[in-house]
């Protein structure tokens, strides 16, 4: 699994028009599901991500995490992160799960997010969506799962 998380003063989705989800301060997670993955790469990160120190503390030193602060998060499926540009001009996608697959690990891991406590907000998967947000700092980091 391939991950973007940004921190964000606030991040909404939209499609058709219509928002369907957004949150205030917290992180926006882009999640890319590869064909190889596990549930235990979606626990992984699940886990990673939540307790990631990259919100500031008093001092303004990034020492917090998402648990630390009570802040939410928007999980994004996004299949084209797993995108090879090596050679050609198109990406190729042959690294990404089906979507049956990836449907499944995309669920497993907000459900592991959850179980931690984090208020979570979602795209809709398999759908064209607008995506939004404030970055805050800007703080852009990538993560990968152990596989």
């Amino acid at each position: 699994m391939r991950a973007v998380i940004q921190r964000v003063k606030n991040s909404s989705v939209k499609t058709d028009d219509l928002i369907i989800s957004q949150i205030g301060r917290g992180l926006l997670v882009l999640l890319g599901v590869a064909s190889g993955d596990r549930p235990s790469d979606a626990d992984y990160l699940a886990n990673k991500i939540a307790n990631l120190r990259i919100f500031e503390d008093a001092n303004g030193k990034m020492n917090r995490s998402l648990l630390d602060t009570g802040s939410q998060m928007l999980v994004v499926s996004q299949f084209t992160l797993l995108g090879d540009c090596r050679k050609g001009r198109r990406p190729s996608f042959v690294a990404a799960a089906e979507p049956a697959k990836a449907a499944a690990l995309y669920e497993h891991f907000i459900e592991q997010v959850r179980i931690l406590g984090i208020s979570v907000e979602t795209g809709r998967f398999r759908a064209t969506m607008e995506v939004a947000l404030v970055n805050d700092g800007p703080v852009t980091l990538i993560l990968e799962s152990q596989s």
